[in-house]
């Protein structure tokens, strides 16, 4: 793997909110108000974190009506993107915070995730 290829993916994978975010998104598409309300950062930051995932081919995005939803990358993902991908689950599968995030993640799945995205952009036009 060349050396800006590998520095992509170090830096993807240097941030706790990137690696929970790959958790949150494993076996599942989310929206990116749900990966909001897991993390509980600002829009723009969350904004932020999924483009740095992406940039280094860990995740994919789709558009459906005016909603992101974001999933690991599919078989289009390179091997090195994979490796990585197996590191990471394979490293954290009993991690304390990740366990957290399942528990919460059950939770935010079971609200209706129109109604959650319209609380977070009214929340954003208060502040």
């Amino acid at each position: 793997m060349p050396l800006d290829r590998t520095v992509i993916l170090a830096r993807a994978l240097g941030d706790p909110s990137r690696v929970r975010v790959l958790f949150a998104c494993r076996r599942r598409e989310l929206c990116v108000c749900q990966i909001t309300e897991l993390l509980e950062l600002a829009p723009s930051t969350v904004s932020r974190h999924l483009s740095i995932l992406r940039a280094a081919g860990l995740v994919e995005s789709r558009q459906r009506g005016r909603w992101i939803h974001y999933r690991l990358a599919g078989a289009a993902a390179s091997r090195d993107a994979r490796a990585a991908l197996d590191f990471v689950f394979g490293t954290l599968a009993r991690d304390a915070r990740i366990a957290a995030d399942r528990r919460r993640l059950a939770e935010i799945l079971g609200l209706d995730p129109d109604r959650l995205c319209e609380q977070q952009r009214c929340a954003a036009r208060r502040r």
